[in-house]
């Protein structure tokens, strides 16, 4: 049984490390036509949300505790702002430099364990944080620029996207595991789905209200490509969830970022992104310090 529960996860995470980085081929191409990232995330909960209740009929509403709810509208919130951060990101940035970026998530889970848990890092975790630094200079910097590492890398806008979205997801990681444990992942999963939809909803509401019939009118357009993103994201979601059922948050956090690998490969693939080789290294050396922080430090 365990051998079983061991396969399942291990196939969960490397399916993940693929259908991740193609959700966010399909993302940027979709906001590469004129898609807002807002609209495009709360029709994929949407969407999602009711594909849901037509392939689980027997999804359980009754018998949550109040942590469950509790865990999972917070896993909600913060999966749904950290969403559309990331899409605005990809909307403006190279998908070689954005995922390798999200190495930085280890380091997240460094500081709230130093803040909140009082967790001191060991060598390991330290050498962890110096790999990604180290390997982040190699993916961010441009290849014309011959300056040594500088804090302004950090300030362009699509990296402080990213690093905004990263913070909110390694939080709201946390939360899904809690509610995941009480619940199943598929239950997870599924009202992720449904109050990340209610929120977008709400925002949308608020700034979007004149948009929203152009937004429908493209994403229909181009409905291949929303239907592919769909597919995309509910893979990664749904594995994510089965992976988070099984091991430490950090654990397998640190496991998912070999999708840097796979995000620089389609940058050049899907863009024709330039340096993939450097970036190859630069995204090899991020997700070595994030497995040495999750498995060592």
């Amino acid at each position: 049984m365990a051998l079983i529960i061991l396969s399942l996860t291990t196939g969960a995470v490397l399916i993940r490390i693929v259908a991740n980085p193609l959700s966010n081929v399909f993302q940027k191409q979709l906001t590469q036509r004129s898609a807002e990232p807002l609209f495009v995330i709360s029709a994929t909960y949407g969407f999602l949300g009711l594909a849901c209740l037509v392939v689980w009929p027997q999804l359980r509403f009754e018998g949550l505790s109040i942590v469950f709810w509790q865990s999972i509208l917070l896993a909600g919130l913060l999966a749904m702002v950290g969403n559309v951060f990331l899409v605005k990101a990809l909307q403006i940035g190279d998908l070689s430099v954005l995922g390798p970026i999200n190495a930085y998530k280890s380091i997240v889970g460094i500081l709230i364990g130093i803040f909140l848990l009082n967790e001191v890092p060991g060598w390991w975790g330290l050498a962890g944080i110096v790999l990604i630094v180290g390997g982040s200079y190699l993916v961010v910097n441009q290849s014309d620029q011959h300056t040594g590492f500088s804090w302004a890398l950090f300030q362009r806008p699509e990296i402080k996207l990213r690093l905004t979205a990263l913070v909110f997801s390694a939080i709201d990681g946390a939360f899904l595991k809690k509610a995941i444990l009480l619940s199943t992942p598929t239950i997870a999963f599924f009202y992720w789905c449904v109050f990340g939809f209610i929120f977008t909803l709400i925002w949308i509401l608020l700034t979007m209200r004149r948009q929203w019939r152009h937004q429908t009118k493209l994403l229909v357009s181009h409905k291949f490509t929303f239907i592919g993103l769909l597919v995309a994201v509910g893979v990664t979601q749904m594995t994510s969830n089965l992976a988070l059922a099984q091991l430490p948050v950090g654990y397998a956090l640190a496991l998912f970022q070999l999708s840097a690998l796979i995000s620089v490969l389609f940058g050049y693939q899907f863009f024709r992104e330039q340096d993939i080789g450097r970036k190859l290294t630069g995204a090899l050396i991020m997700t070595t310090g994030a497995i040495l922080i999750a498995l060592l430090g």
